[in-house]
Formats: C-alpha cells, sequence, structure tokens
C-alpha cells in the first residue's frame, strides 16, 4: 500500500512539472516551427510606425489593453458575432484603440510563411515590442506560447481597464489585481511618452484641476473646447510624442501631464521618487520598462492546449 502511496505521489509530481512547463512561455517558442518570425514582424511594424509614428503607440496600447481583460490572449482581436460581444466596442476601447489592420497584414505575412503556427496574441506582444523599438526606445526577449482566446469579454474590459481619471491608489490597486508591482505601473506608464488621447478623457484635468501647468493648460485648450470636440487629439508628451524617451516623467514634474491619472504619478504621493528616478535616468527608466512589459506580457496567458491558434485574428476558427 505504501509502495502505491508512493508510485501515485510519484506520477502526480511528474504530471505538476509537465503542467508547469507547459504553462511557461518561452523566448524560443518558434525558432524551429516559425524561425522568420522575429523578422517579418519587424520590417511590417517598422513600414507601418514609418508610414505613421502614432501606429507605434498604438500597438502597445493593443497589447496592455488585450492582457488587462482575461490575460494576453488575443481577445480583443474579436469582431462581434452572434456569439460574441466584442471588446473592440466596450468603453476603454472604443473609437480609441487602434491597430487592428496592421495587426491583420502582420498575420497574413505570418500565416504566409508559417500557416496555423503562431498565435494572434503572440504577434500583438511581439508587434509591441518592436513599437517601442522603432521609436527609440529600449528592447527586450519577447517570451512566446500564448494561444488565441475563443471568446471576448467586454464586462471586462469596461472593468479592468483603468479610466483616465483614475486616482495613483486606484492605478495601484488595478496593476495589483494583475500581478504588477507599484513600479511596473510606474513604468509602464512610461508609454505615454509616445502617443496621443482624446479631448474628453483629459478635459476635466485641463478645465477644472489645480495640479496642472497653467500655461501647458491653456495651450491644450486651444485644441481641447470645454463643449465640443471630444475626438480631438493632443499629444500625451507635449515635447516629443513621436519618440520613446523620459519627457513624460519630465513634464509630469513640471505638471504637464495630459490626463489625470499621468499627473496622479507625481502629485505629493508614493510615485513622486520614482518618477523623479525616472526623469534623470534614461536607463533605469528603459530597464524597468522593459523587465515590466515582459511581466505584463506574462498576465494568464493560455498555453498548451488551450484556446487555439486563429488563422483570422478577427474570428475563432
Amino acid at each position: 500500500m505504501m509502495r502505491a502511496r508512493s508510485l501515485l505521489a510519484r506520477i502526480a509530481l511528474i504530471f505538476l512539472a509537465l503542467s508547469e512547463v507547459e504553462g511557461q512561455l518561452s523566448s524560443t517558442f518558434y525558432d524551429t516551427t516559425c524561425p522568420n518570425l522575429s523578422s517579418t514582424v519587424q520590417t511590417a511594424v517598422n513600414s507601418a510606425v514609418a508610414t505613421e509614428a502614432r501606429m507605434g503607440a498604438s500597438l502597445v496600447r493593443l497589447h496592455f489593453h488585450d492582457c488587462f481583460v482575461n490575460g494576453c490572449d488575443g481577445s480583443i482581436l474579436l469582431d462581434d458575432s452572434t456569439n460574441i460581444t466584442s471588446e473592440k466596442t466596450a468603453r476603454p476601447n472604443n473609437n480609441s484603440v487602434r491597430g487592428y489592420d496592421v495587426i491583420d497584414t502582420i498575420k497574413s505575412q505570418v500565416e504566409g510563411i508559417c500557416s496555423g503556427v503562431v498565435s494572434c496574441a503572440d504577434i500583438v506582444a511581439l508587434a509591441a515590442r518592436d513599437s517601442v523599438v522603432a521609436l527609440g526606445g529600449p528592447s527586450w526577449t519577447v517570451l512566446f506560447g500564448r494561444r488565441d482566446s475563443l471568446t471576448a469579454n467586454q464586462t471586462g474590459a469596461n472593468s479592468d481597464l483603468l479610466p483616465s481619471n483614475s486616482s495613483l491608489s486606484n492605478l495601484i490597486s488595478g496593476f495589483s489585481a494583475k500581478g504588477l508591482s507599484t513600479q511596473d505601473m510606474i513604468a509602464l506608464s512610461g508609454a505615454h511618452t509616445i502617443g496621443q488621447a482624446r479631448c474628453i478623457t483629459f478635459r476635466t484635468h485641463i478645465y477644472n484641476e489645480t495640479n496642472i501647468n497653467s500655461t501647458y493648460a491653456t495651450s491644450v485648450q486651444a485644441n481641447c473646447p470645454f463643449n465640443g470636440g471630444d475626438d480631438n487629439l493632443s499629444p500625451l508628451d507635449v515635447q516629443t510624442p513621436t519618440t520613446f524617451d523620459i519627457d513624460y516623467y519630465t513634464n509630469l514634474i513640471n505638471q504637464q501631464g495630459l490626463l489625470h491619472s499621468d499627473q496622479e504619478l507625481f502629485n505629493n504621493g508614493s510615485a513622486d521618487s520614482q518618477v523623479t528616478t525616472y526623469a534623470n535616468d534614461q536607463t533605469t527608466f528603459f530597464s524597468d520598462f522593459a523587465a515590466a512589459m515582459v511581466n505584463m506580457g506574462n498576465i494568464s496567458p493560455l498555453t498548451g492546449t488551450s484556446g487555439e491558434i486563429r488563422t483570422n485574428c478577427r474570428v475563432p476558427n
């Protein structure tokens, strides 16, 4: 009886070890099955960013909004259907998240070199890295092995994607709920050194709040009237909106954060010291940002036999 129990225990440990290995992402996942993946995606991303520099920020944001809802599973890419209520029309995403067509193009090219092998979720993760590099930011080793979800979660998108009026405590708790540290949150917020935001997301901050440089507020108000113009765009980093650098943090110290949630990172709170560090040390910011992107890319991926490898990123197979 004891030998039988011992044998069963050993078998259980073996299955546990196998499941842990299966659930891990790997930098070499496609080395033999799709060896030209990285160069194919990089070429496509560089072309898209050369055509429109803002697309780099959009592809980074696409990865973020995917991972924060049910994990990094490509669910944000699914269109509405009779069985799916798309995350694309959730409040934080509707008329805001972009880059779907670029992912479609990349997926088509990847299918041409290794059909049925690479998930849409992995393509989104790789495109985010290549976008940051294309705009002058750091590189990092992307881990692969994610599989694509079979459905979307619009309710989760509405609840888990933090709004632009979030307080510092809400930001900390929201990221913590996804397994990300406060340092990860502050570093990932640095992605706002590129890209633009719609007037509706920052109107209250520039008109009704006091923790903002008055000259800066006035300049932004010129393109964001008190009434109307909800979709008018302003750069998140007023100095270098298409260069991945540390100006975002410098702007926060100067009370030039465009969003309420941006300025919360430097507002006499616990995040102030980390913002100051990044504003004075690009090497540290780049290193922390790269590490935080890997951490974010590890949020609850589908692996092994879960999910599927979609042929078309917009619909389940």
